[in-house]
């Protein structure tokens, strides 16, 4: 089972919080996953769609519980994914259009409501429960364990910028993207993701993400350590080369004899040490050096080898 499908599976068994958090979801789940057809003046039918079995039961429970409606389902299996598709159709039938008018489909003018209905979501828990049936109608979250995204599909921009406006009452800041005939609602960042999680009652499902986070952090710490030692060695042996080939140029000019006693050591621990890093070869001299004091000498033997170079 995909993150996405463990997420809705889990929205979608979240009890309401009051009495009208269940039409503000279910107004949510009709919007993005359900198509209105007009069947005669002033009368409609409507069809919902969904993949999840749990949305679609949750859908059916909720439209017979708030609204009293005839309800049929239909099961089709995909011949492509070879996954089953729930169809849950709703005939045209006496006071439908009135239910469709108070979960938010249908305008008071008679025309369909492009926004998200203020009367559904004027209290915060209705907001979650609106935004718990957005994901479950057409939202996507990638598995944690990989790159951070979350989106919701919806097929206008005005029920777009409703979505955000609801994630920024909450401080969860989301953007829009139009996507051919659709609008996508996104959130990049984990922690944005975490917030919506928790917000809308997922709260196993971002545990389980904030787990995966932690571990994601700390294998990243592991290869930037890593990839900063290496690259401390690497810049360590450069140098060890550079520095050997000074000590050549400085003992063909001058011979070791002819050198301070401080340089002739530092010498002799560097040809015997080549791979040693500064602070390694001032703990094997005798008595132990300071880095300063090792990089003076190795700054002696460089002047002195650009000197004897001309």
């Amino acid at each position: 089972m995909s993150f996405t499908s463990e997420v809705k599976d889990e929205l979608a068994r979240v009890p309401p919080a009051c009495t009208h958090c269940e039409k503000a979801a279910l107004a949510a789940l009709v919007r993005i996953e359900g198509t209105l057809f007009l069947s005669g003046q002033g009368a409609y039918r409507l069809e919902v769609a969904t993949d999840a079995p749990g949305v679609a039961r949750l859908i059916i429970r909720l439209l017979h519980e708030l609204y009293h409606v005839k309800t049929h389902l239909t099961v089709r299996r995909s011949v492509l994914h070879k996954t089953p598709n729930y169809l849950i159709e709703v005939p045209s039938q006496l006071h439908l259009a009135e239910s469709l008018a108070d979960m938010g489909v249908l305008a008071d003018d008679g025309g369909l409501e492009m926004g998200v209905k203020p009367d559904l979501v004027e209290k915060q828990c209705c907001s979650a429960a609106y935004l718990r049936g957005a994901f479950l109608g057409g939202g996507f979250v990638a598995d944690p364990r990989g790159d951070f995204h979350f989106e919701i599909t919806v097929e206008n921009e005005a029920l777009a910028e409703g979505i955000v406006e609801l994630l920024d009452q909450k401080g969860i800041k989301a953007r829009i993207m139009q996507r051919r005939s659709s609008y996508m609602v996104y959130l990049k960042s984990g922690s944005a993701i975490l917030e919506f999680l928790a917000f809308t009652g997922a709260h196993q499902s971002a545990l389980a993400m904030e787990n995966a986070r932690v571990i994601k952090s700390v294998r990243n710490d592991v290869n930037r350590m890593t990839n900063a030692e290496v690259a401390n060695q690497a810049k360590a042996a450069s140098a060890s080369v550079d520095q050997l080939f000074a000590i050549r140029v400085v003992l063909e000019a001058h011979g070791m004899e002819n050198l301070p006693p401080a340089l002739q050591e530092f010498i002799r621990l560097r040809v015997t040490y080549p791979d040693a890093t500064i602070k390694e070869l001032g703990e094997r001299a005798n008595p132990p050096l300071s880095k300063s004091a090792v990089y003076h000498r190795v700054r002696r033997i460089e002047q002195m080898a650009k000197e004897a170079r001309g």
